[in-house]
């Protein structure tokens, strides 16, 4: 019998970007995110995260050159839609590049990036990434119009921005916490019914990440700074591994 979406297993992408951070804050080589990619990669993740954010503030050029030698699993690189960026992919080829909206003065990326209004320039930019091999993802808020533009444009995955469900939670608005969720949802189903895959991130823990990992069709979160934070107390290993039980959880066990 064939799985039902529900229980098909959900995959984890470690995203190892601030263990670069706190190697930047003293500088030198140490803490090495990429020894912390290979960790994650033994503790059950199914893909690596990295940002190559324009102003290098911790991923670095050497990082993911690196990253590209040793992984096993996949690797995601999350970017802006710059030409640097697309040169530095297309010299890479990652498994995935997923496009991002960055500004200088955000300490994290704070939003959706706007698809709808900038159609013409990302489907050209797309284009030499799908050639190259590269499954092209945009991260996006959970809106229909963005996900229509998603489609439009190319993309083979849309990941589902979930700041805002999850500031909601952390802030006790639990009416806000459950309408977003059901945004969430409801632009889950409708970009699956139009061939897009489904992923999800931005700001998951362990206590938000059951309702998201239910979502039947959404494929992989991707999550990074709750699980390098907790790593502080329990290492990597463990925390990777409780976050895996919790999605597996959600999705019935499998």
């Amino acid at each position: 019998m064939a799985q039902s979406k529900t229980s098909a297993r959900l995959r984890l992408g470690v995203n190892i970007d601030h263990v670069a951070t706190l190697r930047n804050a003293r500088g030198g080589s140490l803490p090495d995110p990429v020894r912390a990619a290979l960790l994650a990669e033994k503790a059950g993740a199914d893909g690596i995260t990295a940002h190559l954010r324009e102003d290098r503030r911790h991923i670095v050029d050497d990082d993911i050159a690196r990253l590209m030698e040793v992984l096993t699993k996949p690797l995601n690189l999350e970017m802006a839609a710059t030409d640097e960026m697309q040169a530095i992919a297309l010299r890479h080829r990652p498994h995935a590049v997923c496009l991002v909206p960055e500004r200088r003065e955000e300490r994290t990326t704070e939003g959706g990036l706007e698809v709808a209004g900038d159609e013409a320039r990302l489907k050209a930019f797309i284009a030499p990434l799908r050639e190259a091999g590269c499954r092209v993802s945009l991260f996006i808020a959970a809106d229909r119009a963005q996900v229509e533009a998603a489609h439009r444009v190319g993309a083979a995955v849309v990941e589902l921005h979930t700041g805002a469900y999850c500031d909601f939670h952390a802030e006790g608005r639990q009416r806000e916490r459950d309408e977003e969720l059901q945004r969430l949802s409801e632009m889950a189903t409708y970009a699956h019914s139009l061939g897009l895959e489904v992923h999800a991130g931005h700001g998951l823990t362990y206590d938000t990440v059951g309702p998201v990992a239910a979502l039947p069709e959404v494929r992989e979160l991707n999550i990074g700074h709750f699980l390098i934070g907790e790593a502080v107390f329990v290492g990597l290993a463990a925390a990777i591994s409780e976050m895996r039980r919790r999605m597996d959880a959600a999705r019935g066990g499998i």
